[in-house]
């Protein structure tokens, strides 16, 4: 299957940022989605904006940490819709900090979530995508992983971890699937600064104002990867403000 019209795709952290861009994006362009987050009361206003412009949306809450809740967004996704023909896997955190700071809960949640988390997605997925001879994972890195700026040096190396396993899943996947790492640079998200120092969150949300590019140009992004023809892999974006250097 070509093109957005009809596929079946899943979208992990989709109550908010990139997540919710991507999925009303897709929306529009006749997807049919299964929508993956953590908080009831934001997953539900985004499925319900969906609804409402005549998209077909269905909510899962989704902690990706949790095999069980990976499992759980694919099994919906088969039981309502017959297949999934992509999974984007987009949860993220970002609680950067100065290695001093010895911020360890958070060093364990950028862990668990971009890493366990994108495990937890791959094993969910591709006994399904397998099962098909077709679909798509799209994982969300990040340009941290290219240019590593201090506090950022644990969120940098889960976001090259990121960037690792979608390669080497990509030289795994054979002819049937396709496999897309898209990495955004400073994107303007409520989670930008959260759960930083105060005087590191002000920093960067002072940056994010100035220089941040809107989660649509990502959506519009991974929409490209999405659309391509059967048989052409996208496999790699990288999307950026120009001014970043």
């Amino acid at each position: 299957m070509s093109g957005i019209q009809g596929k079946v795709v899943a979208i992990t952290g989709a109550s908010s940022g990139i997540g919710e861009a991507t999925a009303l994006h897709l929306a529009e362009r006749g997807a049919r989605l299964v929508l993956g987050a953590r908080g009831a009361d934001r997953l539900n206003a985004v499925v319900d904006a969906i609804r409402a412009k005549g998209g077909t949306a269905a909510g899962v809450i989704v902690d990706v940490t949790r095999r069980e809740d990976l499992q759980r967004l694919t099994d919906t996704a088969v039981d309502r819709f017959g297949r999934l023909d992509v999974l984007v896997s987009n949860a993220g955190t970002m609680a950067v900090s100065p290695f001093d700071a010895l911020r360890q809960d958070d060093w364990d949640a950028m862990v668990a979530t971009h890493i366990t988390g994108l495990l937890n997605g791959i094993g969910a997925a591709l006994p399904v995508f397998r099962r098909q001879r077709s679909g798509q994972f799209v994982n969300i890195g990040s340009t941290a992983a290219y240019v590593v700026k201090p506090p950022q040096g644990v969120y940098a190396a889960t976001k090259t971890a990121v960037k690792a396993l979608t390669e080497g899943l990509r030289q795994e996947s054979g002819p049937d699937l396709r496999v897309t790492l898209v990495s955004p640079g400073f994107t303007h998200t409520g989670g930008v600064g959260k759960g930083a120092s105060p005087e590191v969150a002000a920093a960067m949300i002072r940056q994010r104002d100035e220089i941040a590019m809107p989660p649509s140009a990502v959506a519009s992004a991974i929409a490209y990867a999405i659309e391509q023809p059967e048989g052409v892999d996208v496999s790699e974006i990288v999307v950026r403000p120009t001014v970043q250097a």
